[in-house]
């Protein structure tokens, strides 16, 4: 489950003393309770969340930022929750800055106008640059399949071709993106760009002369910062390279490091009890632990949670008998950052004497690789 822009619940909304420095007033149509609508926000490495009940379509919402921020937001226009909102339902995905926002639609968030902003009237210039979002070019090539008879549907050519389709504007969305920040290094939007573009260690060398040549007030900013501090991770955390240690409180407070289970290999699991790819995968991690804990394997599940009780009663749930360990900050968990997450489940398997010998092991993969490693 990628990280793009909001994939995990975000830490609570707290007011703040301080004088807002934007406001985002809104109206969908004339809704009333229990019509909700939920704003979530992503900014200086910070999530936010609020939330308003909307009296005669009419909403509003304030706040601070260090910069511009990532908004999520979702409509529950009968009020079923936040999950069924963001999930199934309406969501709009935009920029705001330091600004006096106004978001207007007669229906709905997938009709709204959004005015006032800057910074997202640069955000739609960059998407028509780049032929993006990624949510537009998955909601085209949805269309495109539903758009066949039940007869293609079941075809594998139209399948692939569907596929195909989807896969090559993602590949000229990428490309673009790379030209946009050579083209563009003073553009906020070109930190945006490198950012979607920075997910292995060969993409971070291949990237960094490109991050350096960006204004260095680009740089030095918070988003800059922190994606340096990725590109510089990612060329860490590869196989050959020592596992960089870290610790974290498992289920019932106690402080547990990675470097505490040197003599062991250990498996490093990065997961969440909300991200169905990993649940997925857990039955497989139970197997495998229940085939190689005698022998000395370990697993050291990192969750990316920000509530204790569904962390908890997941572990139960999947039955994970080993150890688990959780700042319950989400995606800004420290051991994620470490480590350049920005997908789950991840994974990294470390050999005894803590260095990293394998990545990304699911499956079948990491069946056989155990099973090579506990063969005598």
């Amino acid at each position: 489950m990628n990280k793009f822009l909001f994939m995990a619940a975000l830490a609570p909304f707290v007011a703040s003393a301080q004088q807002p420095d934007f406001t985002l007033t809104g109206r969908i149509g004339h809704y009333n309770a229990p019509a909700k609508i939920y704003f979530d926000y992503q900014a200086g490495g910070e999530g936010k969340s609020d939330s308003a009940v909307l009296v005669d379509g009419k909403f509003k919402f304030s706040g601070n930022l260090k910069g511009p921020a990532t908004v999520r937001m979702a409509f529950a226009p009968l009020g079923d929750g936040k999950d069924k909102a963001v999930y199934t339902g309406d969501v709009s995905y935009f920029f705001i800055g330091k600004e006096h926002i106004r978001l207007d639609s007669k229906d709905s968030l997938s009709n709204a106008v959004i005015t006032g902003s800057p910074i997202d009237a640069e955000y739609d210039s960059f998407n028509t640059y780049t032929g993006g979002p990624i949510m537009a070019l998955t909601k085209q090539a949805n269309a495109e399949f539903n758009s066949g008879t039940e007869e293609q549907k079941k075809d594998t050519a139209f399948l692939h071709a569907v596929d195909k389709r989807f896969r090559d504007r993602i590949q000229h969305m990428h490309d673009k993106e790379l030209d946009f920040a050579k083209a563009y290094p003073r553009s906020f939007f070109s930190l945006i760009a490198l950012s979607d573009l920075t997910n292995t260690a060969e993409k971070a060398r291949e990237l960094k002369p490109v991050f350096d040549a960006l204004d260095e007030k680009l740089r030095s900013s918070v988003a800059g910062s922190e994606l340096e501090d990725r590109i510089n991770a990612l060329t860490t955390v590869v196989p050959g390279n020592m596992a960089p240690d870290f610790t974290e409180d498992d289920t019932t407070g106690k402080a547990i490091a990675l470097s505490s289970l040197r003599g062991h290999y250990v498996l490093v699991d990065f997961w969440a009890s909300w991200c169905h790819p990993c649940r997925g995968e857990n039955p497989n991690l139970v197997k495998q632990y229940a085939l190689y804990k005698d022998k000395g394997f370990q697993i050291l599940s990192v969750s990316l949670d920000d509530h204790a009780d569904r962390w908890k009663q997941a572990i139960l749930q999947d039955r994970m008998t080993w150890l688990h360990v959780s700042d319950l900050h989400g995606w800004n968990n420290a051991a994620c950052k470490l480590y350049a997450i920005r997908a789950v489940p991840s994974s990294f398997l470390v050999d005894p004497q803590g260095k990293i010998v394998a990545t990304g092991l699911r499956g079948e993969e990491l069946a056989q690789r155990l099973s090579s490693i506990y063969a005598n």
